[in-house]
Formats: structure tokens, sequence, C-alpha cells
């Protein structure tokens, strides 16, 4: 499965942390969205358990969106007409 992750993190160094780590693992595309792609439910697991080890649970927002079947197509417009579907 691929799936989106975003972030708010209210620590510059957490975020940079964050950033370090994700950009390790996963496609960046934007400064605080990445996309993990073909990932197993135990791939998607660990990367969260090593994120849960960064971020403070009680300040930082971290959240994980499963992409439905289209994935995300990268590099070219979206015809807004026909969208697909994430």
């Amino acid at each position: 499965m691929d799936y989106i992750i975003a972030y708010d993190i209210s620590d510059e160094k957490r975020v940079a942390k964050v950033g370090r780590y994700m950009s390790k693992r996963a496609f960046r595309i934007q400064k605080s969205i990445f996309v993990f792609y073909d990932a197993s439910k135990d791939e998607i697991e660990e990367l969260l358990k090593g994120l849960l080890r960064i971020v403070d649970e009680k300040k930082d927002d971290v959240r994980v969106y499963k992409i439905k079947d289209f994935g995300v197509h990268l590099a070219y417009a979206i015809d807004l007409e026909n969208p697909f579907i994430l």
C-alpha cells in the first residue's frame, strides 16, 4: 500500500529530526508531507514506531493516510474535471 504522511511539529529541533528521519524512508512532496510507497503493514508500523520515538504526542500532530487504488501521480497537473481519488 501507499501512504501519505503529514506532520505538524511544534519544536524546531524535532521538526528537523522528523524531516531527516522521513527523508531516509519516504519521498518528500512538500516540507512536511511525504509519500511512503509500496509499504507492507510491518513497514508502516516500523516507520510509525520510529516517529513516536521523536515526536511529543501531546504537542505534535502526525497523520497517516492510506492512498486508494489509484496511487499518487506526480510531475503533471490533474484534470480537475476528472480527478483521481486519494
